[in-house]
């Protein structure tokens, strides 16, 4: 079973290049960031036709999260919990049944947090923080469990072309990547660390000053698993040629294959 992430940047947008993207590599499910829709917008047909069901948790012109899966969804939960306060569709989750089992998945679409100095950052942190509890939760049900999404934090020097020009970024901030650490540290697996250490492994690269021409790219992008869900891994992987096709997103998608 193959589980992918992606921050589409606009999913009226980006909607043919989703398809392209769908129709090559087929994922069994699509955990989708930034789709930019109402709910009741969302093109659904299109996505349906190619054989999935879909839960979107949308807002107008910004952020969004969407959910596709060849298996039926079950259990969806929007929102993440800890702040009844907070519009921003950032997060949905839900499970699917396997003959190995439930696995359940949060699709989220961390706050960015810039620019520092103001209340963005401070937001990104209590989001995080949020999220380490919500994770500590999920956890102490001792089932395959996954977190993926656009993160927004970029764990390690190694994970930028040139980690330097990210010294006032939010993205790289001592806070947000002690949380990261956090997170993974509660015994949840990096997918990507766990099949390759190697460098100049990225998932975004900006529009601007040719970034992508120049691989001067960042990893953002995470998969991280469960102990349950680490077992039955046998690979994962980063679609970074998505990247070259026509009206791409920044992003890539990025996925794991386990055991189903």
């Amino acid at each position: 079973m193959r589980i992918a992430t992606w921050n589409i940047n606009g999913v009226k947008a980006r909607i043919d290049t989703v398809l392209e993207w769908l129709k090559e590599t087929s994922p069994d499910i699509a955990c989708l960031q930034e789709i930019k829709s109402v709910d009741e917008n969302f093109p659904r047909q299109p996505f349906e036709d190619l054989g999935y069901n879909v839960e979107t948790h949308g807002q107008k012109g910004f952020n969004g999260v969407a959910l596709l899966s060849k298996l039926p969804l079950e259990d969806v939960m929007r929102r993440l919990p800890g702040d009844e306060g907070d519009e921003q569709a950032r997060f949905i989750e839900a499970s699917v049944s396997t003959d190995q089992g439930s696995v359940r998945f949060g699709c989220l679409y961390l706050p960015n947090g810039n620019p520092l100095g103001t209340e963005k950052f401070p937001y990104k942190l209590g989001w995080m923080d949020r999220l380490i509890s919500h994770a500590e939760h999920r956890l102490r049900e001792e089932n395959a469990y996954i977190l993926l999404g656009d993160f927004n934090v970029i764990p390690d020097p190694i994970d930028a072309k040139n980690p330097q020009n990210w010294f006032d970024d939010a993205l790289y901030q001592p806070e947000s990547r002690q949380r990261f650490r956090t997170l993974t540290n509660l015994g949840l697996t990096e997918a990507v660390r766990a099949c390759t250490e190697a460098p100049e492994t990225y998932t975004f690269w900006d529009y601007q000053a040719g970034a992508w021409q120049k691989n001067n790219g960042i990893r953002i992008d995470h998969i991280l698993l469960s102990p349950q869900a680490a077992d039955r891994m046998s690979g994962c992987g980063i679609d970074k040629h998505v990247r070259g096709w026509e009206k791409p997103s920044d992003h890539v998608p990025v996925w794991v294959q386990l055991a189903a």
